[in-house]
């Protein structure tokens, strides 16, 4: 796990663990342990929404990817390069 991952790194020696996940699937306990963890901050996409569970963690960043979306959209209904977006 993420978190487990995180208390490796800082038993061998890291100063800080800071993470990043494209879709956070945060189920269960999954706030509880981040809080508990070795993680300084998560950085996460709202590709999946978060409604309060982000609230309840100071360690989560949120990043929107809505314009990125919007803008591949745009690219494929005129037919422009989406792999423009990414280089």
């Amino acid at each position: 796990t993420l978190c487990g991952a995180a208390a490796k790194l800082k038993e061998n020696g890291a100063k800080e663990v800071h993470a990043c996940c494209a879709h956070a699937v945060l189920s269960g306990q999954a706030i509880e342990r981040i809080n508990n963890s070795q993680i300084k901050s998560l950085v996460v996409t709202n590709s999946i929404p978060l409604a309060d569970k982000g609230e309840r963690c100071d360690k989560i960043k949120v990043l929107s990817v809505g314009e990125l979306l919007g803008e591949a959209i745009s690219r494929i209904h005129s037919e422009d390069s989406v792999s423009y977006l990414f280089v």
